[in-house]
């Protein structure tokens, strides 16, 4: 348990860190009016078409930034995505079949997020784009995995 703690205490910390130095590399936007229209997809859907500095939301610096200069992006979604593996490892590691569909619903969610990306021309969203097939690719490989391993045991119980 004293190990889970120290995990998740530095993937959170890394997680902070690289959130905050997201959302500044992402503050670019307000300086590049050009670009309001291909990045601001969450201001957009509340302001309708963005005007001024003032319309563009927070989350768009994330995407922003996800789009241009990745490295802290990329950062941040993999120390997200170790936290939800570590704490629904811990949650469902007595419980196999739950785990198995925990990892089966993280790899949907991994594939969607990364066809949202699919054609995008800048360098951050094919990045994107394969990290979220590669990583949903291994969730679907783990919980195949845990599924052979799940029945195995069952049947030499069950044999035995």
């Amino acid at each position: 348990m004293f190990w889970f703690f120290i995990q998740l205490g530095i993937a959170t910390v890394i997680l902070i860190f690289s959130t905050f130095a997201s959302w500044y590399e992402g503050s670019a936007i307000l300086d590049n009016p050009w670009e309001w229209e291909y990045s601001t997809s969450f201001s957009q859907l509340t302001n309708g078409e963005v005007q001024n500095v003032k319309q563009i939301s927070q989350l768009d610096h994330f995407v922003y930034a996800a789009k241009f200069q990745p490295t802290f992006p990329l950062i941040m979604v993999c120390s997200g995505l170790y936290l939800l593996l570590l704490i629904g490892y811990q949650l469902y590691k007595s419980q196999i079949k739950l785990f198995i569909y925990f990892l089966s619903l993280l790899a949907g969610s991994l594939f969607v997020l990364s066809y949202s990306v699919f054609n995008s021309p800048t360098l951050g969203g094919q990045i994107f784009f394969y990290f979220g097939l590669v990583s949903g690719i291994l969730c679907i490989t783990i919980a195949v995995f845990f599924y052979f391993m799940f029945f195995k045991r069952k049947a030499k119980v069950v044999i035995g």
